[in-house]
Formats: C-alpha cells, structure tokens, sequence
C-alpha cells in the first residue's frame, strides 16, 4: 500500500527556509547591540591603532612616522613612571579588594542581627558620587587638619603622613580609597556565589570532624573559585583603566607619584595635542591588559573548580 504524502526530507527547501527565518529573527536581537559594539568600540580601536602609526595634532596633517612613538616611549621618564605607578595600583587594588570583599560577604552571610542593612551600606559607596567619594577622602585624610591625623595626633604620633599630599603616600592613599569604594560591589556577587554552596557539603565536612576554619578552606574556598576568577578577570582590567578617581583625588601628583598610564595617555592626547603618541600609549595598556587577561585565562583549569552536585 503506497502512502499520499511523502515524508519531509530534513533538507528540503521549506525545511531550510524556516531555519533561515529562525536564525535571522535571533540575529535581530542582537544586531542592535553588534552595531554598537562596532560603531562605539571597534571603530575606534582600529583607529587609534592606525593612529599610533602616526603624529598627529589635531589641526595639521596627518603624517606616518611607523614605530617612532613607540620606540619614543622607550626614552620617554613619565611613560615609565606611570607604567610603574599603574602596576603598584593593581597589585594592591586587585588582592586587597578581594580579601575585602570576600571577608565582608562571609560575614555578613551569617544570621547576624540587621545584616541587610549592613549589605546596604557597604554597597552604597559604590553607587555614590565618584567626586563625593574623593572628596571625602581628601578632607578625612587632609594632612593639616583631616580627623585622621588628628587621631594619630591624639595617639602620640608627632609627624603623621601627609598622605595624598605625599610622595611616598598619596599611591596607598588611593589604593584604599578605591578598595573602600569597589569592596561592596564585589562583596555582593561573593555573596551571591556564598548562598549557592550546598548545605549539605558543611554538614558532611562537620560529620568528618572539621573546624570552621577547615570548612572554609576546604568547602567555602574552592567553591568559589568560579567567582574569585570573574572578580580577578574584571577588577584587573578595571584596574588598569583607573583615571577618575585619581584625577579627582591628586590630578597624578604630587609630582608623578600617582601618574598612571591611562592619565599620561590623557595629558598627552587633550593637554599636549600628542593624539598618535597618545594612542601609542593606549596601544601598550591594551596589549598589557591583554596579555594579563590571557594569562589569567590560561590557569583558569589550575586552581578555578566547576563542581556539578
């Protein structure tokens, strides 16, 4: 007995038709963002790369030079000074912060009494006014007059630090200005990263006799190695592109101590009309960012653990 309809072949026209509309409804979605990664971001990446190739002042022409500001940034004492400065900041923004924020997401993770509002306050200054937070910072650690050297006054300390007005100060003064300010919001995903351990883990670390500080090196710890990973990945290259907070705080003083690559780049580009040797600049961050990042991403396997329970 024959049948009246033939069964549809998997690559029929109909059948590729309806696959195609399927995958140019899902490309829709997200044209609008790819559009705006390539018009705002892409674009402009290319363009600088082009223009560090390049001298350019923003009112002549334009003409190649090749290599020559890189190789004039080899001779070049403010470069070196902030590439210096830049990596002091994130080898102590990027460690501190973390410890930070992962011991306030333990404790507040406790049933303490008004946790929530804790939670609170502690996030709020990383929604605060940038400026405000500066400037709060500023007058706290003001050398003359600020409550904290008239604390350390108060203690017996005759020559307190100078702090942000202070060559060998003003870095760490930042440094603690910016973990103050960033712990809560990474405080928040170590929580979120806290409350999806399965209870079960502790109650079988408890069974076989540990202590709470073995449940949290041996349970808490690696359970967050997937979130420590994404802190690591975004506070580094939040790090590295740290500009506001210094210009507010020391404007890359006193002297160059606080001058870090992202502000040379800017007082190179809109103070010195330098606009290829400035892109220059932003060439060697990206390329240092990017080699960090790729590194990171490399030992991922080594200590990040992906547990499925």
């Amino acid at each position: 007995m024959k049948l009246g309809v033939k069964a549809a072949h998997p690559n029929t026209p109909s059948k590729r038709r309806k696959e195609l509309r399927k995958n140019l409804i899902a490309y829709s979605f997200i044209l609008p963002n790819l559009l705006g990664f390539a018009i705002f971001t892409l674009v402009p990446m290319v363009f600088s790369l082009g223009l560090a190739l390049t001298s350019w002042d923003g009112a002549n022409q334009v003409s190649w030079v090749g290599l020559q500001n890189f190789k004039d940034l080899l001779d070049d004492s403010t470069f070196r000074i902030s590439l210096e400065n830049t990596l002091w900041y994130v080898g102590g923004t990027v460690p501190l912060t973390m410890v930070c924020a992962l011991g306030l997401a333990v404790l507040l993770n406790q049933p303490i009494r008004g946790r929530n509002l804790f939670r609170t306050i502690y996030f709020f200054p990383y929604v605060a006014s940038l400026v405000a937070v500066a400037v709060v910072w500023n007058m706290l650690f003001f050398p003359s007059a600020g409550p904290v050297n008239e604390f350390l006054r108060a203690l017996g300390v005759a020559n307190p630090p100078r702090w942000s007005a202070s060559v060998d100060w003003a870095m760490p003064t930042v440094i603690m200005a910016s973990i103050w300010r960033n712990m809560g919001y990474y405080m928040i995903i170590y929580l979120a990263a806290l409350q999806g351990i399965p209870s079960i883990l502790y109650e079988a670390a408890a069974i076989d006799g540990a202590n709470a500080w073995q449940k949290f090196r041996y349970v808490t710890v690696p359970m967050l190695t997937p979130a420590t990973f994404f802190i690591s990945i975004m506070l580094t290259i939040t790090s590295f592109k740290v500009f506001d907070l210094i210009l507010v705080m020391t404007n890359g003083g006193p002297g160059r101590a606080t001058n870090v690559l992202v502000m040379h780049t800017y007082n190179t580009a809109f103070r010195q009309f330098k606009f290829g040797y400035s892109s220059a600049i932003a060439m060697v961050l990206f390329a240092l960012v990017m080699i960090i990042t790729i590194v990171q991403f490399t030992m991922e396997r080594r200590w990040v653990e992906y547990s499925q329970l």
